[in-house]
């Protein structure tokens, strides 16, 4: 059988394990330590927009934090991106919040300011305005964050911004994950950058991010005894797992690089072929790092369904992967409220994820356009 093609995979730099010895070197392998300390201020310099960033062991956590540090409680609601991980949704119901979804719209396949706005209407009238906004960078493309923000400040209520997949991308020259009242990064191993697992919390006051710290380490009270004034949560990443992540931060601009000439490695390679539409930038108001590049199949056009491709690539021992399926067609979800139409249903019916990694190989570029192109002129 041929070697696995993978849909992203972990891409380690080499310098990692000088970071990981160094903690074991001065023996600072739990939750404090200079990588953590590094890795943090890193992230900040990069992000920019006087940011602080409070890295923790996974982004579900950095997002569950954010929910509690909002006041978020089992009466209030909280509106969400359906078309995403349920990642992006679970935390709301750690915290006994009902989670509201909302459908996305065409051009970035994010969260519709449209519908956004005829749900916090319709929640408002029904005498429970919601408590956040979740709003989600789907596969690294920049929501429309203008109007998201305008409807958001016209309603008075805090974002949070789900850039999990975002990590180098832009909107209007400003980083993902900068523009919510907390915004949120993961470094899980089939990310941009990894730390084998890990997210971070990113801030916009130290009060902030000391509030992050403080409840992701049990919340420990000021007391040369073990003191607990309110419940708190193991959730700060440790030492040695952010030594990798320094290591990761000294070549993120190459991996977003190779990460784009993914995209366009595919722009390329569907450009002749009708029915088939490659999700790119609608604007350059629009920058995505294209962690995961992805297509829509027009079986009305090719004939041929997205899941006949992805059959096709299976054959060929390559990964790929249906969209994200909305979270308001889950069953743990059910029962959950849902406003907008059916974009995202329609994107999952018909689009599919395509291997993006930044350490494929000529090699496996090659056997992947082989693929496409037989499945589409057979």
């Amino acid at each position: 059988m041929k070697k696995k093609i993978w849909l992203s995979t972990p891409h380690l730099a080499g310098n990692e394990l000088h970071f990981i010895e160094e903690a074991l070197h001065t023996n600072w392998v739990t939750s404090k330590g200079g990588n953590i300390d590094e890795f943090e201020k890193s992230l900040s310099n990069f992000l920019k927009n006087d940011v602080q960033v409070c890295v923790l062991n996974s982004a579900t956590s950095a997002i569950h934090l954010a929910l509690i540090m909002l006041g978020v409680t089992s009466s209030d609601e909280v509106l969400t991106s359906t078309f995403s991980f349920c990642a992006s949704a679970n935390p709301i119901v750690y915290c006994g919040a009902t989670p509201v979804f909302i459908d996305s719209e065409k051009d970035t396949w994010n969260m519709c300011p449209v519908a956004l706005e005829e749900a916090i209407n319709d929640r408002i009238s029904k005498g429970n305005k919601p408590k956040a906004i979740i709003v989600v960078h789907l596969y690294g493309m920049p929501a429309k964050m203008d109007e998201i923000t305008a409807i958001a400040d016209k309603y008075v209520i805090p974002v949070i911004e789900d850039a999990a997949e975002a990590l180098g991308s832009t909107y209007k020259g400003k980083a993902c994950g900068t523009f919510g009242r907390f915004g949120i990064l993961s470094f899980n191993g089939n990310k941009i950058i990894t730390t084998s697992g890990g997210g971070a919390l990113v801030c916009h006051t130290q009060e902030d991010k000391d509030k992050a710290v403080f409840l992701s380490t049990q919340a420990r009270d000021n007391a040369p005894h073990y003191q607990h004034s309110q419940i708190g949560y193991n959730y700060r990443m440790s030492n040695v797992v952010a030594g990798i992540g320094r290591g990761q931060m000294e070549v993120l601009a190459d991996r977003v690089e190779a990460r784009r000439k993914m995209h366009d490695f595919y722009v390329d390679i569907f450009k002749d072929i009708d029915g088939v539409e490659v999700f790119s930038e609608p604007t350059e108001d629009f920058y995505s790092n294209h962690w995961l590049s992805a297509i829509v199949v027009d079986e009305t056009k090719t004939g041929k369904s997205r899941e006949d491709l992805r059959l096709a690539f299976l054959e060929d021992n390559i990964e790929s992967r249906p969209l994200w399926k909305p979270m308001h067609l889950q069953p743990v979800f059910a029962n959950s409220p849902y406003y907008g139409t059916n974009i995202s249903e329609k994107l999952f019916e018909n689009g599919l994820c395509l291997p993006s990694g930044s350490n494929l190989t000529d090699d496996e570029r090659q056997r992947i356009s082989a693929v496409i192109i037989k499945f589409f002129k057979a």
